[in-house]
């Protein structure tokens, strides 16, 4: 791996935050199977990289330097 990312954009962060949340909730007496752990994780994983953007976004318009 050359290649490094933004932890938030990793879908493996998202599937163990999802997983540990899921053991967390079981103690309570919850319970999600692995298909509603697995659509939580890549919705999370979205909603993450869709913020991050407009984090990015916003960031831009308050920069004090310009860019060409």
């Amino acid at each position: 791996m050359n290649q490094t990312k933004e932890w938030w954009k990793s879908k493996t962060v998202w599937g163990a935050l999802v997983a540990l949340g899921a053991s967390l909730t079981a103690l309570f007496g919850y319970q999600l199977d692995g298909g509603a752990q697995d659509q939580l994780a890549g919705a999370l994983a979205a909603g993450a990289s869709a913020i991050g953007a407009v984090v990015a976004i916003l960031g831009r318009f308050q920069a004090e330097a310009g860019i060409r």
